[in-house]
């Protein structure tokens, strides 16, 4: 029932010539890799799902042999740029006009399936059998359309953070994202087709229609046209948009004159759908008629569905089906009637890819040898294309070719992603600081900021390939797309969720990898590396000559000098690219004097002076003098103290950042310096681990599964999150249930004027869960 299964014979009028050229690259991409098809045919909309094997590049790091050093030069390590295989989810929504010209297309484009079988769903499925499987040559096996529906519910509410929604017209910003619980599970789905279906899904197989009413999407249609004469379902929502409820409906205050205080009805209030209708002597509008109707379905439909959340004692209660399907004027009028039956105890959600949730659940189905369900997944922000807006001034034909989206990708993550175990409360933990969506200031300074590093990176994009061809061509081509996703930013910030400074970090890094610039910063990394580690003797035995405070004083100090070495900060980048001697002690001179922007060093002091932690959790952030310099020497002392340690670093590139690979090989070069990290390397007091992330931010419910094991296991008691991207942009607020540290300097003057500091201001905040002693 996810779309209504009537069909508008006035279709065809509507719509563009049926023999378009579709733009392959654009909408149907890697189809000559599709491996596993399904369809969701409604009544309007067909929404196709494959599978893809994706080639890209991917930059990986080796050690060179160094007892052969002549072999190897001066150079730290070998940096390959490699093809690899990844598999990616595609999901094309479409209108049934076009379902002919489309599979002519797959047809001609499918060239290395082994598939014979295209699993489908909706309504229209039966409908288009015989075109499907005489054009495709493949098997139509029909699945469960509410079975379907549940699973791709399941799938992307555990797999994309910013999912759902609540809607709220008159708000700053019409859409606020909420953050998904771990723990999905138990939600009611009102699920609104032609009639209405009320399930309750306890678990990923168990659900249960609990309830439903004939009055729903295909009432209001119907109706419509009858009130009307206007046949257009979208046309129908439009006339809605534009109506005055009150010129036909009867309200309180006809009756009473005004509010019924003592039964607490307010004057503008309901009292009877269409109730001057039938004692008015007068023609109404179509625009008044259709709002009214909306109303009186809206409101029946709210009203069931909070009975429903009450008696099974279900807070989440999302909405779905071709009567939603993204249009403002009706999860507002969903959304006000839950409000009001409630009394604001339960919030109508909506999902971002509710028109998908139907192909999603059918290809998982066919997919269910593979276990899809076994990996985690992530939304391709380059290739999806983003929620519209639903402004009801919008054109009715932008209206009516989509609700939400028209493309959405997924691509397999190497690891399977869960939560940080040490999170106070993983279900109101929301990893960033300011949400871009609701604070215009920031967004456009932001949407500024980011469209001026554009030739930078650009740049460094071309030279970190000299010797590969096609470079110039490529990265002119990132810079469009990028510039392009900034654009739709912009006119549409809620387009992929909340919109934060790592949603803009993350979409350019899924931009240049979608033209294969796994890793535009490589060179700058090695370099940077390979200076550090000359020095890195030096600085150990000058701390260790300091007596034992004021080393405290220094390591920090250290820390927070090494992470002034941020190429994504343009204030740094400048002077790094102007003056080649910039190095670790001008690093120190920048820093401001205490007492810092936010300072607790006392406190950490004072902590010291305790007995050590049993395991330290760090999450570091740049590559070169920061990881060598500044934070090898914290964790030296650290695991000196008697604490064993954990280094959580990227497992993709992202800017400067160190990746797993390239700190093992780090780590291997300090060794045979450092007796101390070599034994706590020996002795497993010091372990090296991926973080999942391929991000300069960091999302604490979405990291590596070993990490998180491994976090319960070695009982860690403190968390120290460092850098600019993971402790300031994200975490800042973040609540652990143990001891954490945030150090970061601000090297943007815009937001350091924001938190009331000015450049290289220093936050260095030690936190202590409440209720645990200091």
């Amino acid at each position: 029932m996810a779309e209504c299964s009537r069909v508008d014979s006035n279709t065809s009028s509507h719509t563009m010539d049926k023999s378009i050229t579709l733009p392959p690259d654009e909408i149907f991409r890697n189809m000559e890799n599709a491996k596993r098809f399904a369809i969701d045919i409604g009544g309007s909309l067909t929404k196709l799902a494959y599978y893809s094997t994706v080639q890209h590049k991917v930059a990986k790091v080796r050690s060179f042999d160094h007892s052969t050093k002549e072999a190897a030069g001066d150079k730290l390590y070998e940096i390959a740029v490699q093809e690899e295989v990844t598999a990616r989810l595609h999901f094309i929504k479409f209108e049934n006009a076009y379902i002919e010209t489309c599979l002519d297309f797959i047809k001609d484009h499918l060239v290395n399936t082994e598939t014979k079988v295209i699993k489908a769903t909706g309504g229209g499925a039966h409908k288009f059998k015989e075109l499907i499987e005489r054009k495709l040559g493949l098997k139509v096996d029909k699945e469960d359309e509410m079975t379907c529906l549940i699973k791709g519910c399941n799938f992307v509410l555990k797999n994309i953070p910013h999912e759902a929604f609540v809607y709220a017209k008159h708000a700053d910003s019409e859409f606020r994202f909420q953050t998904t619980n771990p723990d999905i599970f138990p939600y009611l789905l009102v699920n609104i087709g032609s009639g209405v279906s009320i399930v309750k899904v306890e678990s990923e197989d168990k659900f249960e229609r609990i309830g439903g009413s004939s009055i729903g999407g295909g009432t209001f249609w119907g109706l419509g046209a009858l009130l009307t004469k206007t046949k257009r379902f979208d046309e129908l929502l439009q006339l809605a948009s534009k109506g005055q409820h009150s010129s036909v409906d009867m309200l309180v205050k006809d009756i009473y004159g005004g509010s019924y205080a003592c039964l607490g009805l307010t004057g503008d209030l309901i009292a009877s759908s269409f109730g001057k209708s039938a004692t008015a002597d007068k023609e109404f509008s179509n625009e008044d008629m259709a709002k009214s109707l909306l109303h009186m379905i809206s409101n029946d439909i709210g009203q069931l569905a909070c009975l429903y959340a009450k008696l099974h004692n279900l807070s989440r209660v999302y909405f779905g089906g071709f009567f939603i399907r993204g249009h403002p004027v009706t999860m507002h009028t969903i959304t006000y009637s839950i409000n009001f039956f409630t009394k604001g105890e339960v919030q109508a959600l909506f999902l971002r890819h509710e028109g998908y949730l139907g192909a999603i659940g059918a290809f998982l189905k066919g997919a269910e040898e593979d276990n899809p369900n076994q990996y985690s997944w992530g939304e391709n922000y380059a290739g999806s294309s983003g929620l519209m807006s639903v402004s009801p001034d919008m054109n009715p034909m932008q209206r009516a070719r989509s609700g939400t989206f028209d493309m959405l990708e997924m691509d397999r993550l190497d690891r399977q992603l869960v939560n940080l175990p040490l999170l106070q409360d993983p279900s109101s933990y929301i990893p960033d600081t300011v949400d871009l969506t609701e604070d215009a200031q920031a967004r456009e300074y932001w949407l500024y900021c980011f469209e001026e590093a554009l030739d930078g990176v650009v740049k460094r994009a071309v030279a970190s390939q000299p010797d590969i061809p096609g470079a110039a061509e490529r990265a002119e081509k990132f810079r469009q797309k990028y510039l392009h996703k900034l654009q739709t930013l912009r006119h549409q910030p809620f387009a992929y969720g909340s919109l934060t400074v790592r949603s803009l970090l993350d979409t350019r890094e899924h931009c240049l990898n979608e033209f294969n610039f796994p890793d535009p910063y490589s060179k700058i990394k090695e370099r940077e590396n390979d200076i550090a580690l000359k020095y890195y003797q030096k600085a150990v035995k000058s701390l260790e000559e300091l007596s034992w405070e004021d080393r405290q004083f220094a390591l920090v100090r250290g820390v927070l000098a090494g992470n002034v070495f941020d190429w994504g900060a343009k204030a740094v980048s400048e002077v790094l690219e102007s003056n080649p001697e910039f190095g670790f002690e001008e690093a120190k001179r920048l820093l401001e004097d205490r007492p810092w922007l936010v300072d607790s060093f006392d406190q950490w002091l004072e902590r010291l002076k305790g007995p050590p932690h049993r395991c330290a959790l760090f999450f570091v952030d740049n590559s070169g003098v920061d990881i060598i310099l500044g934070v090898m020497p914290f964790v030296r002392e650290l695991l000196s103290r008697g604490t064993e340690v954990v280094l959580a670093s990227n497992s993709g590139p992202a800017l400067n950042d160190v990746t797993n690979s390239e700190l093992q090989i780090l780590t291997e070069r300090i060794t045979a310096m450092d007796p101390v990290i070599d034994s706590a390397l020996k002795e497993d007091r010091l372990t090296l681990v991926q973080n999942g992330s391929s991000s300069p931010c960091l999302d604490l419910s979405r990291l590596d599964k070993v990490l998180s094991m491994l976090v319960r296991e070695r009982q860690t008691d403190l968390v120290i999150i460092e850098g600019m991207g993971r402790a300031i942009h994200t975490n800042y607020y973040a609540m652990l249930s143990c001891e954490s540290l945030k150090m970061a300097v601000i090297k943007n003057s815009w937001l350091a004027d924001r938190l009331g500091g000015k450049l290289f201001s220093v936050v260095f905040k030690y936190e202590v869960p409440v209720g645990k002693p200091h």
